[in-house]
């Protein structure tokens, strides 16, 4: 079982100059490690719909790999994603679901499925070659540049601990930058940054 930290931390190394979009209970834990201009949190009222977004941006912007680091419980509103991200055949993305088994910023309560749902065996069968799952720090960091470079779609299920994160609040006393703009700003402040030939 990895740590949030353990997760974030090398990722965030490898990253260049990819999409990320967080949800949930990762929102502000990856705040602490990213403050880039392609960091998008897609949590607010939109839950389940992380995954959608990501592959939205992902089909608009080919030349770009968007990351998605979804939890478990959103990834169970929407498993449909999963076989619309299949026939997409979009090779830009990567989907992360962070398996804490728990609706980390609602209280911790267990998801449906908890300690016995295969999120692997779920992105197979709806036609995603590429899927695999980690629970050791060191496999995962080891395999993170051909996750991040081979042809997608790539689905990654990551056993993590479960958090204590607090519901969102976008105000300007936020800690985390990219969470003090309402939703809509964020997207009009990615849209901009995306359209900025420069970067």
């Amino acid at each position: 079982m990895l740590t949030k930290d353990e997760f974030i931390i090398p990722l965030v190394r490898h990253r260049t100059q990819e999409i990320v979009v967080t949800s949930m209970g990762m929102v502000r834990p990856w705040a602490k490690h990213s403050d880039h201009l392609f960091d998008f949190a897609c949590a607010d009222s939109a839950m389940g719909h992380a995954a959608d977004f990501a592959l939205g941006i992902a089909l608009a912007r080919p030349e770009r790999i968007v990351i998605c680091i979804n939890g478990d419980g959103s990834m169970l509103m929407n498993l449909g994603t999963l076989v619309t991200i299949a026939q997409s055949k979009a090779k830009n993305i990567v989907l992360f679901v962070m398996q804490n088994e728990r609706y980390e910023i609602t209280g911790n309560q267990p998801v449906p499925g908890a300690g016995s749902a295969d999120y692997v065996l779920l992105a197979r069968g709806a036609g995603i070659g590429r899927a695999y799952f980690f629970d050791d720090a060191q496999k995962f960091s080891a395999s993170l540049p051909d996750l991040l470079d081979g042809d997608g779609p790539v689905i990654v299920a990551v056993r993590v601990e479960a958090g204590s994160e607090r519901p969102l609040n976008r105000h300007k006393a936020e800690p985390a930058r990219y969470l003090r703009p309402s939703l809509a700003e964020s997207a009009c402040a990615l849209r901009e940054a995306l359209s900025d030939e420069r970067i």
